[in-house]
């Protein structure tokens, strides 16, 4: 069966968060490291993995990607932390990441 995520990433900062879906998420990720992600994400440096969240239907990810767009910054802050306190880079840690105590779906 297929996975789709809605996933958080943000620059080292942390000051600019982008809101996303794949359905593919560690190529994803290594994308937007190289500098293949979009023109956004490649301007702002934006590449850390914070948040993730796995759907079985591609139409849930999609519609949880615009939900959490239309939050205020404070609301998706509390959503990465609520599952990443720290926001470490969930990348980084490879397969931990689908740890369902780092993510949420």
């Amino acid at each position: 069966m297929r996975s789709y995520w809605t996933y958080i990433l943000t620059n080292v900062a942390r000051n600019v968060m982008y809101v996303g879906v794949t359905n593919d998420l560690e190529k994803r990720v290594a994308q937007h490291r190289l500098g293949e992600g979009g023109l956004f994400t490649r301007r702002y440096n934006v590449h850390t993995l914070v948040y993730a969240e796995e759907h079985e239907q591609v139409e849930d990810a999609i519609a949880r990607e615009k939900e959490i767009k239309g939050w205020r910054r404070s609301k998706k802050d509390a959503l990465v932390e609520s599952v990443n306190p720290t926001w470490a880079d969930l990348f980084a840690l490879g397969d931990a990441f689908k740890d369902p105590s780092l993510r949420s779906g």
